[in-house]
């Protein structure tokens, strides 16, 4: 484990204080969770974006063109 010091304004160091309350976890898990939370959302860019630059329109529209076009079930109706 590794200590980082974070300077914020009371009123941010407070309201951060009454979510983790309410969460009902320690102001250091929830700005841990909260960091957790933002690397995999960058880490889920990032990986989208390697993916979408091996993609193909071509072989998309290739696989679009085999779907069958029917009506969909009443179910799948909104």
């Amino acid at each position: 484990m590794s200590a980082l010091s974070l300077r914020r304004a009371k009123s941010m160091h407070q309201h951060l204080r009454d979510l983790a309350q309410r969460e009902g976890v320690s102001l250091n898990q929830f700005i841990t969770l909260a960091i957790a939370e933002k690397m995999a959302a960058l880490d889920t860019i990032d990986y989208i974006r390697t993916r979408s630059e091996r993609g193909s329109r071509e072989k998309l529209l290739a696989v679009l063109a085999k779907a069958p076009d029917v009506e969909p079930e009443e179910a799948d109706r909104m």
